[in-house]
């Protein structure tokens, strides 16, 4: 798609007239009809807006003319799943969890090789192929080129650290101690807790990254413990196989 054909999908998906599209990011509306037409295109600033108006990348405004990939793992990126600063606004060079809310969530190479080497196994590619492929990929990214530049001088390994001290210190019946922390994306672990008053509810925000594990029972059993936590909340709970019939174990604020 062209960027014309793209501000009028969303401009219209969005129920926005030319005038209403116009006020919002400070132009005319013979400016928006301009755009419209392909008569001129919007200019940086403006794309900004409409980037954050919308909840698209600017490069999906320009018609998606870069293949964008996550410059800390290597991921293929898309508007669902491109990182946000701590404005909300988004960041086009980092998926959801290797970013999150202005902060990079992985300083040592072997763990993120760890995480994603998991999702990657499958028939036609061995753990082995996949642990060789990351190793020779990560290197040449954006972010461990310029690792000492960007990183955080341990800042955030610390609060792990920390919030992992804290887990461990609840001493939950059944469930062995936790050794690390890696980020989850929300809508992909927002279970639905069942409350005694019958209630279903979801204490998560299905676009915020959040640190946490899965670990299997000290008893043995078909069900996990689930670990999600922030700077705010630690939540702990139980589920079957894919998160199914989930009990909300311990939810604390911090």
């Amino acid at each position: 798609m062209r960027t014309k054909d793209v501000i009028y999908e969303l401009r219209t998906k969005n129920n926005m007239t030319q005038d209403e599209l116009a006020e919002e990011v400070f132009v005319t509306r013979q400016a928006v009809s301009r755009w419209e037409t392909g008569e001129t295109v919007p200019n940086t600033e403006t794309l900004k807006l409409l980037s954050d108006l919308f909840g698209v990348s600017i490069n999906t405004l320009l018609g998606s003319p870069r293949q964008l990939i996550c410059q800390c793992c290597g991921m293929p990126l898309d508007d669902s799943i491109i990182s946000r600063e701590k404005d909300g606004s988004l960041n086009e060079d980092y998926c959801q969890w290797c970013y999150a809310d202005g902060t990079y969530t992985y300083s040592d190479m072997d763990d993120l090789i760890d995480v994603c080497v998991g999702h990657m196994v499958n028939e036609n590619f061995t753990e082995e192929q996949a642990r060789a492929y990351m190793k020779e990929m990560l290197p040449k990214l954006d972010y461990w080129k310029r690792y000492e530049e960007l990183s955080d001088d341990g800042e955030f390994e610390a609060f792990k650290r920390k919030l992992i001290e804290e887990i461990n210190d609840l001493h939950i019946e059944g469930m062995p101690r936790l050794d690390k922390l890696n980020a989850l994306v929300g809508r992909y672990v927002n279970l639905a807790y069942r409350l005694p008053s019958g209630v279903d509810v979801k204490f998560l925000d299905d676009g915020t990254t959040y640190l946490g594990n899965q670990l299997e029972p000290e008893f043995g059993g078909d069900r996990c413990f689930g670990v999600l936590a922030n700077m705010d909340f630690i939540l702990i709970s139980t589920y079957g196989c894919e998160g199914k019939d989930p009990e909300l174990v311990l939810y604390k604020k911090r």
